[in-house]
């Protein structure tokens, strides 16, 4: 346990995670009730409008550092990082460990360069930045770098005055064991399928004409959308086409995720409903992992759906897979990567294993620490040449809290198989508009950078009963806001 005291508490969603990434095993306490576990260490960050101070005890009250530096407190930005800089080379005299991306605790490292990008700088200059501010590793930068070119150069073919959908679906076959988004397995809760539908078909037609820009991208998530049977599967595509302005769309992604949810049938309905890109997404191939991490479903289930999906017509599948699973190590990740180059997909996205608050992973953990493997680096590593042997390109990268290794997400593609709404929803370059639970629509303001944010309920009972209260949620805010951001 780390408790982390602060005279004022502006920098804690930068502080926290820098400590955490240090010390991954540990909890780090920021809130002002004790805890109730022993106390490992202590940081206190004394933050003043000229200066700051931090300094960090053992459990025996031992000082282990007493490092300041100043900074103007009215640039916010630029104080945030001096406190990270001086905390992250504390950290790393005194751990002996230095982070890949460097005292960067934000999700989207790749917006750095490309924001930059955007105001003419050279690579040389982006390079330079990203090391003198963020402390950030050469090859992270290289690699942010590079995908920052590839997402200017797909963005700049885009209509400025544009827009993208999400529809989340949040029904699953099955909970698994890292997930922590807001899914219910078909089981206990697939009574209630019908209901949801009716509430997001009205989320749906309130989004037809709540913007008055081009509609370009469209992406059914979850959970998982396949996990509705066929008839409401087709019913959810029909109201979509019928609804939504897709004479500008530029790409209909459906999320197929879960093998076990797939069948040829579902498959042909996306096809004949315009979807242009799906993923099949197997985590890994290796099947004692699929039984440990609760995915119901078989490497040859994997290979039979992927196959249906060809034989349909669909020539972009995604396929995502985690490195760093409970029980995992080289010889597995090999074995993935092996068994997926023979499916040969259009784009693989390769997650870190992140071990969320309100993941089973993270609940129980202690039935399961002891199978985390500590080398996930070097399984990305593995991953990045397997790309680079097949010609798979990066193309976005974000990152998540508590990840193994402080580490990444990278999507990699073939050229011309990038998935669109991956780029706008994660470099925040345009509204998001979101329905159905859990969904968290997103306005970019075009002067300034400003994004605002409105939240659906992540429930599905509360979502379903409060649907006209979400949707009003939304109207009122167009309606607030007004000029400033239409």
């Amino acid at each position: 346990m780390i408790t982390v005291e602060q005279t004022r508490n502006d920098f804690e969603s930068d502080i926290g995670p820098l400590v955490k990434s240090f010390f991954p095993e540990e909890t780090v306490w920021m809130k002002k009730a004790p805890p109730k576990d022993p106390v490992t260490y202590r940081l206190y960050a004394d933050v003043r409008e000229h200066s700051m101070r931090l300094l960090f005890f053992g459990a025996d009250g031992r000082e282990i550092f007493d490092v300041s530096d100043s900074a103007e407190l009215s640039n916010k930005p630029e104080y945030r990082n001096v406190i990270k800089r001086l905390l992250y080379r504390s950290l790393s005299a005194y751990t002996g460990k230095e982070l890949p991306w460097g005292a960067q605790t934000g999700v989207r490292p790749a917006k750095i360069a490309l924001d930059r990008l955007g105001l003419g700088w050279t690579e040389e200059e982006i390079r330079s930045f990203m090391k003198e501010h963020y402390l950030c590793s050469e090859e992270k930068t290289d690699l942010s770098i590079r995908i920052a070119k590839k997402e200017y150069r797909l963005l700049s073919a885009l209509e400025k005055k544009g827009y993208s959908i999400y529809i989340g679906i949040a029904f699953c076959p099955s909970k698994c064991l890292y997930c922590s988004f807001p899914s219910y397995a078909v089981q206990q809760y697939g009574n209630l399928m019908d209901d949801y539908l009716l509430a997001l078909f009205k989320e749906i037609e309130f989004a037809k004409d709540c913007l008055p820009w081009e509609l370009q991208t469209v992406y059914v998530g979850g959970g998982t959308p396949t996990a509705l049977d066929a008839n409401r599967l087709e019913r959810l595509l029909k109201k979509i086409r019928d609804t939504l302005d897709f004479s500008h769309v530029r790409e209909f992604t459906v999320e197929a995720g879960r093998p076990d949810s797939i069948t040829e049938e579902k498959v042909r309905i996306l096809k004949q409903y315009g979807v242009t890109r799906i993923s099949v997404n197997p985590q890994t191939m290796n099947q004692r992992t699929l039984d440990i991490i609760g995915r119901r479903h078989t490497a040859e289930d994997v290979k039979r759906a992927f196959s249906m999906a060809r034989q349909a017509g669909h020539d972009n599948i995604n396929m995502d897979l985690i490195m760093g699973l409970p029980g995992e190590d080289l010889p597995e990740a090999a074995h993935t990567l092996d068994e997926i180059g023979k499916l040969s997909p259009d784009s693989l996205t390769v997650h870190t294993l992140a071990i969320k608050r309100a993941a089973d992973l993270n609940i129980y953990k202690e039935r399961y620490q002891a199978m985390i493997p500590e080398n996930t680096e070097e399984m990305l590593g593995l991953a990045a040449e397997f790309m680079k042997e097949h010609e798979y390109f990066p193309y976005y990268l974000y990152r998540q809290k508590n990840m193994t290794g402080s580490l990444e997400n990278v999507g990699y593609a073939k050229e011309g198989k990038e998935g669109l709404y991956n780029i706008l929803m994660m470099e925040e370059q345009q509204t998001i508009l979101a329905l159905g639970a859990g969904g968290t629509s997103k306005y970019v303001f075009p002067a300034g950078g400003r994004i605002e944010r409105t939240d659906n309920c992540k429930s599905i009972t509360d979502y379903i009963g409060r649907i006209d209260e979400m949707i009003a949620r939304k109207r009122n805010f167009l309606e607030k806001e007004g000029g400033a951001f239409l």
